[in-house]
């Protein structure tokens, strides 16, 4: 497919904000998401449930953190995407799949500590190591199968530059969206985003009450956690917001283009998308707050880091046996509401 949307100002933003953006997430959530791997492994290893949703954030969160070299690239080189299709397909997929994935995951996470902040006593059966794997393991299959279509779908489309007088090829990120994409957008904006935002804002808004009038908890710890519940929601907001917003107005104007093209203000379209995808860099920035925000922001979280950091470097002298016991201690309920139960 040919087209000439080419805006020269797009690929001169993507040519130096992209990389600086995406090299930062690489070299700071790589690492951070491997760590939280392991600290959620410990915590599932322990009976709780919670460590089960942490492991599944930490790894949709590092599987996109993988591809990011090859967003690179294709910004670096101006928009121009000089891999396979099939690569193309499969690194927009993986893109798509953390998106919708780690909403999922994050609401889970909003909803275990309600429940287990506000009714401590009941819905036991919904707080088991098992019903966390079922649950996680059903997001993993039914986020495949509804971005499978990225997979059958052609993804590149070659653009004409008329500035530069040369070709791109584009990766996903068409101009104007096809008919497919736009009904894909408004169903993935409503159930991946719209409906776990508003999930996650009432657990918060409820815990938070529950801590206020918690009369055990003292007042530094009471801020402490309204401080991280008002954190979590607020990356949350910041890091998939703007993105649905542009997706929602890209949708609704970009579907003109289809029914009259003749009629249609290519001028703000063209301004629209520029923005959009300055959001979409913005959405990576969440591989970053997932670890820092559930895994290493508690005392716990940080002295299970430190002890498996000692341990791969073997700087414990220690036996094999003791060893084996530091790597299967419990964390707490890594958002610090467990002295709430």
């Amino acid at each position: 497919k040919m087209n000439s949307t080419c805006i020269d100002e797009q690929h001169e933003l993507d040519h130096y904000l992209f990389p600086i953006i995406y090299i930062f997430v690489v070299i700071v959530s790589i690492p951070a998401n491997i760590g939280s791997l392991c600290v959620s492994f410990l915590q599932a290893k322990k009976e709780n449930e919670l460590g089960i949703y942490l492991f599944s954030l930490s790894l949709s969160d590092l599987l996109y953190a993988f591809t990011l070299p090859l967003w690179i690239d294709y910004t670096w080189n101006k928009d121009n995407w000089t891999f396979s299709p099939a690569l193309c397909k499969g690194t927009a997929f993986f893109m798509y799949m953390n998106f919708y994935s780690s909403t999922a995951f994050l609401t889970c996470i909003a909803v275990d500590r309600y429940l287990a902040v506000v009714y401590p006593m009941k819905f036991s059966f919904l707080r088991t190591r098992r019903f966390a794997f079922v649950v996680s393991l059903s997001i993993w299959v039914l986020e495949t199968v509804f971005n499978a279509v990225i997979l059958w779908e052609d993804e590149t489309a070659i653009e004409y530059c008329n500035v530069k007088k040369s070709n791109f090829t584009l990766c996903y990120d068409k101009y104007p969206l096809e008919k497919w994409q736009i009904r894909f957008n408004l169903f993935r904006t409503c159930t991946g985003y719209a409906i776990p935002l508003v999930i996650m804002i009432v657990c918060n808004q409820r815990v938070y009450q529950a801590v206020q009038h918690n009369q055990a908890t003292e007042e530094t710890e009471k801020k402490r956690i309204i401080k991280l519940l008002v954190t979590i929601t607020l990356t949350f907001v910041l890091c998939f917001t703007p993105f649905h917003l542009m997706l929602l107005i890209r949708s609704i104007f970009e579907r003109d283009v289809n029914i009259n093209k003749y009629t249609f203000d290519h001028k703000s379209g063209k301004q629209n998308y520029k923005i959009y995808r300055i959001t979409v860099a913005l959405t990576s920035l969440n591989c970053v707050a997932d670890p820092i925000l559930y895994c290493f922001v508690t005392e716990t979280g940080r002295s299970d880091m430190w002890n498996i950091l000692k341990f791969c470097t073997g700087k414990l002298n220690k036996s094999q046996g003791q060893r084996k016991h530091i790597l299967s201690s419990s964390t707490k309920d890594t958002v610090e509401l467990a002295i709430l139960e």
